[in-house]
């Protein structure tokens, strides 16, 4: 009786072996959109990652509206007001968001009382002359396409974020240095 349990044991030991040699989980497979950057893709209610051929990963709404962040803006406050924001609307939360995806928060501009969202601290604008899943507006009057952070995620946070700009911020000077013409 006992040979025989062994010999089963050792059977299913054998066809368990077997099983598994056979039967591998298929390999992750790698794709040129997957390793075209560190940072992990961002896809939520707010903000969706996607590929260009030349700039690699950047921010869209989930419209596929391109979104850009301004150089003269600091965390939290924009500096894009007037004729520039006419150029450059802002990425504005037009709903009544509870919760917001890890990173996003929102900022309630000075100059005219809109709540707009901001990634990582920085404001977030549409070009006025992108249509939908265009980036024309990379690199013109110190605008960046927004660019997924290497420690974004798309978890969602359980409270909002809000953060409120300094009241000293102003229109930023002009300077022939930075081609700024706002």
């Amino acid at each position: 009786m006992k040979k025989a349990v062994v010999g089963i044991l050792l059977a299913v030991l054998v066809i368990g072996g077997v099983y598994l040699i056979f039967h591998k989980t298929p390999k992750s497979t790698t794709t040129a959109s997957s390793i075209s950057s560190n940072a992990p893709a961002v896809n939520n209610a707010v903000l969706v990652t996607k590929t260009n051929s030349s700039i690699g990963q950047y921010l869209t709404d989930p419209n596929g509206n391109t979104l850009y962040t301004y150089a003269a803006d600091s965390s939290g406050v924009s500096n894009c007001m007037g004729s520039c924001l006419t150029a450059w609307p802002a990425y504005q939360d037009k709903g009544s968001t509870t919760s917001l995806p890890a990173g996003v928060s929102t900022i309630k501009r000075t100059d005219n009382g809109q709540i707009q969202y901001t990634y990582y601290g920085m404001p977030l604008y549409y070009f006025a002359g992108d249509s939908s899943g265009q980036v024309t507006g990379n690199g013109v009057q110190n605008f960046q396409v927004a660019k997924p952070s290497a420690s974004s995620s798309s978890q969602s946070s359980s409270t909002p974020a809000t953060s409120t700009p300094s009241s000293t911020s102003s229109t930023p000077s002009n300077s022939s240095s930075s081609g700024n013409p706002y």
